[in-house]
């Protein structure tokens, strides 16, 4: 069978074969990368219930309680697995989450091509979906490896609600079967990254297009019952991200509402622009001082303005309002209302969010071609030179993911004022010896944020090592004066009372320490 005749007999079968492929040489060169010093260490170098592998005492473990902020017990699960299978050899680790990529991608293009059957608008929402640089952070970043295992049982879920949603009409015993299915794939992807928790509502998206669902008279009480449960797991998901973040990483001093607020709304605005012009991606994008007088209320109105647009197109196309509210309403549990670290927005929060705009720009060509047929030829030109160029940005930005100094130095070269990420750049300068050039970047961040315990904690390290007793003891209290939650922080600067300062003091602290992880017996570096 030539290739020609297996495209044109089995369009899906090739769509997904072309999406594996094209995905895999892409992301080929990760295969080379380190991990990173940015929470990989926490999630898997330097965690020994990871490392130690998938043990019967370890998923007890990834069930009890939160870790790193959160409970996500599948996703640490994975990690142990990871471990089990390649040790801590990155490559095995980075290889698993690529993986877990292109079966995100060929799930959303059955998903898409089986609810519209519209299969090469589709396969170019999938394409877009694998090849497009703004996931290349939650793709590549060994940590976030719940980012893709997420997004893989909730591209899931969706489809057992299809299936449930076709069955319904004729077969409704064998239907609820994909409904408890549904529900099950949905409890795992809550339990693999706490981010779907708005599932319940793209059903609901679902159900007005493509499924039309609510076209039937009367049936918008039985389509909101029917989500009951999904919103029962979502507000549980909710409580226990909630108690897990009360202890999260650090945060700039909690931000006025209103700062918040227009933080979000300009955050909308930035995922957008990064979405039609991926450039100056970052690892980390540090909130600002302030937003200029005239810039909130400019992206304020341009989101009103297409919200408006789209909701008033609703009955001809209503993909733009589906596209847009799954865009808007899968954003808002990591949009910065609720302040959780230091980031004021952040890529891999785009990574299901972004599906919404590629389903609006899909199908809103598409219409826009049959309208216009002059430019019905252009389309496919345009939309594979939007492929090519995702692909050619993509592998580019690839290339800033090969270690911790490449990564930091090219964040701190797109972003301002970068405090976190002068922390981590010196971090990564010191853990290769170079601890004067380290100390540089340590100062530089206490100086931007003098109330960032991290680097506080680093520049005290940094001085012990040269011996600078006072100045090292100033900056390690002042690192577990601001996060004394912290038992690395606290058992160096125990280590150090007990070596250079006051015994009593010292012994305080390692009770703190062995308090906060008692799996904690050496002192080490963050």
């Amino acid at each position: 069978m030539s290739a020609i005749t297996f495209i044109r007999q089995r369009p899906r079968a090739a769509v997904c074969v072309a999406l594996a492929a094209v995905t895999l040489a892409v992301y080929a060169q990760v295969l080379r990368n380190d991990f990173i010093s940015y929470d990989d260490p926490d999630y898997i170098a330097q965690n020994p219930h990871v490392t130690s592998g998938l043990t019967m005492t370890n998923i007890v473990w990834a069930f009890q309680g939160s870790h790193a902020a959160n409970w996500h017990p599948l996703t640490w699960m994975l990690h142990m697995a990871d471990c089990e299978l390649f040790g801590l050899h990155p490559a095995g680790h980075h290889f698993v989450n690529v993986l877990f990529h292109v079966a995100d991608s060929m799930l959303l293009f059955l998903l898409l091509s089986r609810m519209t059957n519209a299969i090469w608008r589709s396969a170019f929402v999938a394409a877009a979906f694998a090849l497009h640089p703004l996931h290349v952070e939650s793709v590549v970043w060994a940590a976030e490896l719940k980012d893709v295992l997420s997004a893989f049982f909730f591209l899931l879920a969706l489809l057992a609600y299809v299936q449930f949603a076709d069955l319904w009409k004729v077969q409704k015993r064998r239907a609820k079967n994909f409904y408890i299915f549904a529900l099950f794939l949905f409890a795992c992807g809550l339990m693999s990254k706490p981010m779907v928790v708005t599932l319940p509502c793209v059903l609901l998206l679902l159900d007005f297009w493509p499924l039309r669902r609510f076209a039937v008279p009367g049936s918008w009480q039985r389509l909101l019952l029917e989500k009951i449960p999904f919103f029962l797991l979502s507000i549980a998901a909710c409580i226990i991200t909630a108690r897990a973040q009360r202890v999260a990483m650090w945060s700039p001093g909690l931000l006025p509402l209103s700062f918040r607020v227009e933080n979000a709304a300009v955050s909308y605005v930035r995922y957008l622009s990064k979405i039609f012009w991926p450039s100056d991606l970052a690892l980390i994008y540090p909130y600002p001082h302030h937003w200029p007088t005239t810039l909130v209320p400019g992206v304020a109105a341009l989101l009103l303005l297409l919200t408006t647009i789209f909701i008033l197109q609703i009955k001809h196309f209503p993909y733009l309002a589906v596209g847009w509210f799954w865009f808007l309403g899968m954003l808002v549990p990591v949009i910065g209302i609720v302040q959780v670290g230091v980031q004021a927005m952040a890529d891999r929060y785009a990574y299901l969010p972004s599906i919404g705009i590629f389903i609006l720009v899909a199908w809103g060509a598409n219409d826009l071609t049959q309208r216009a047929p002059r430019l019905k030829r252009i389309l496919p030109a345009a939309a594979g030179a939007a492929l090519a160029g995702c692909i050619a940005v993509t592998s580019v930005q690839l290339t800033y993911w090969r270690n911790s100094i490449e990564i930091f130095w090219h964040t701190i070269k797109v972003t301002d004022n970068n405090y976190s990420a002068y922390d981590c750049f010196g971090h990564a300068l010191d853990s290769i010896g170079k601890t004067k050039e380290a100390e540089e970047f340590f100062a530089a961040a206490v100086k931007v944020e003098p109330d960032f315990p991290s680097s506080q904690f680093h520049l005290g390290m940094v001085l012990l090592e040269r011996g600078d007793f006072l100045d090292a003891s100033n900056h390690l209290a002042e690192a577990v004066r601001l996060d004394p939650s912290d038992p690395v922080m606290q058992f160096n600067f125990a280590t150090f009372q007990s070596q250079h300062g006051d015994p009593k003091i010292a012994a305080e602290h390692f009770e703190i320490a062995r308090k906060l992880d008692p799996d904690l017996t050496v002192p080490r570096k963050q």
